[in-house]
């Protein structure tokens, strides 16, 4: 679209689950288009398509272009007594709440977001980073089986970032098959919740309302995937869907404002039990490079059985602000090359590499510096955020998981207890049906909204 000023803008469908926009503020500066072209990759093709990332509403200074907001329709569920609301909530959006309350920017806070999510009416507040480290275990075992058996190309891309999954989709689905299967850490969630944990609880599954709390815009569009609906066909409802609603970290910080509630004031609480525990891999999910670390960790203890020596539990060299980070690591006897990138034009660039074969495991994620720049963050009035916040944000992850006990997710004594009771093992036949999913070639109005 051509702007008075000679500025092209990102044009919005009416029916995108993820962004909205109001014509009638843009001021047609050109900063969504140009962050979506030269960032994302995705205006200027032939192809209308929108991977719902929202890093064009991070760029807009007119607030025309915004994350669509579903607080309304999670009150109606807290207002609705037939309803369990359980909420889950993304390692990413401990270092962007505060941020949203004037406190000290990219501060890694906890407790008070547990109490918060309670005032509103949650019934069970549960943490992501439980199936963040169910993800590296799912996740990490098929790139082992990938390098070991063969059985799935090389490199294997990583799933967790639903624009960048979308963004293959649309633009290079001769690649899905380089897309883990592994669904995303809220994936997982959804369909535990409304199968292991409504079970353990004694809860009607159809009576739960989940809702993941993220920093994160295409989340609200990868809950609406009708594959995301396991929970609801194992219990001949296959119109449930696994997750309800997403807000963002932001849409919280409105709602804690609007209903009153005195932020600073609520006392520290904690996660519920069963899914209220994560390991510091599962907390560094957030972060750039996060993922791949994460997975190093647990792929070099599944093979070595041993622990992960200091080196992998930092490791620098997939850490950072660069928009593309090489590695390699020794792992029983074989050298394990990796990529850690940002940016989904980036990750189009490298796939252009002639090295790109050799290479056995690729983190991408959409947002700079990771989920802790998700469009979903608050940011205040500094458009866009700059890398200040993001470092900050970054640095004060990789503190919380220095800080844990456990820093393995193979060590994660819920995750543990849930294959011993549920899922057997990873990669077990119903880990495949419950954990993981498929992608499919997008075009027309399917890749627009």
């Amino acid at each position: 679209m051509i702007g008075t000023f000679g500025q092209r803008t990102v044009e919005v469908c009416p029916d995108n689950p993820a962004i909205v926009k109001d014509e009638k503020l843009c001021s047609e500066c050109g900063h969504c288009f140009a962050v979506c072209q030269e960032d994302i990759g995705v205006a200027g093709r032939d192809i209308r398509a929108c991977i719902n990332c929202g890093q064009c509403t991070a760029a807009c200074p007119e607030g025309a272009l915004s994350v669509r907001n579903d607080v309304e329709s999670v009150a109606a569920a807290v207002r609705d007594p037939s309803k369990v609301v359980i909420f889950s909530t993304s390692p990413s959006v401990r270092v962007g709440l505060d941020d949203a309350f004037g406190y000290t920017r990219g501060a890694y806070e906890e407790g008070k977001m547990v109490s918060a999510l309670r005032a509103l009416g949650g019934d069970y507040v549960l943490d992501v980073t439980f199936s963040a480290d169910l993800t590296i275990m799912e996740e990490g075992t098929e790139l082992l089986g990938r390098i070991l058996n063969g059985n799935a190309p090389l490199p294997q891309f990583t799933s967790c970032c639903p624009a960048w999954v979308k963004f293959v989709e649309i633009f290079h689905p001769d690649m899905i098959g380089h897309i883990s299967s592994a669904k995303s850490p809220i994936g997982m969630q959804g369909a535990v919740i409304k199968t292991y944990f409504a079970a353990k609880h004694g809860i009607d599954p159809q009576s739960i309302v989940n809702v993941a709390v993220t920093p994160c815009s295409a989340k609200k569009a990868e809950i609406l995937r009708p594959e995301f609906n396991v929970a609801g066909r194992s219990v001949g409802r296959p119109e449930m869907c696994d997750n309800d609603y997403v807000i963002t970290a932001k849409e919280l910080a409105g709602w804690i404002k609007a209903e009153g509630i005195d932020y600073e004031r609520l006392p520290d609480s904690d996660f519920d039990s069963i899914m209220g525990k994560g390991t510091g891999a599962g907390v560094i999910f957030g972060n750039t490079g996060g993922v791949m670390e994460a997975a190093l960790r647990m792929a070099y203890t599944a093979v070595e059985k041993k622990p992960a020596p200091d080196s992998l539990l930092n490791f620098e060299p997939v850490r950072g602000l660069e928009g593309v980070k090489t590695a390699s690591v020794e792992i029983g006897g074989q050298t394990i090359k990796t990529a850690v990138i940002y940016g989904t034009e980036n990750a189009e660039k490298f796939m252009e590499r002639d090295d790109f074969g050799a290479f056995h495991f690729v983190e991408v994620m959409t947002c700079p510096g990771g989920c802790i720049s998700g469009s979903g963050q608050p940011q205040g009035d500094i458009i866009p955020p700059p890398d200040s916040l993001r470092k900050s944000r970054i640095s004060n992850m990789y503190a919380e998981d220095g800080n844990l006990p456990l820093r393995n997710s193979i060590d994660n004594p819920e995750v543990q207890q849930l294959y011993r009771e549920f899922f057997s093992e990873p990669g077990s036949e119903f880990a495949e049906l419950m954990l993981h999913t498929h992608y499919y070639p997008r075009s027309g109005s399917d890749a627009e909204k």
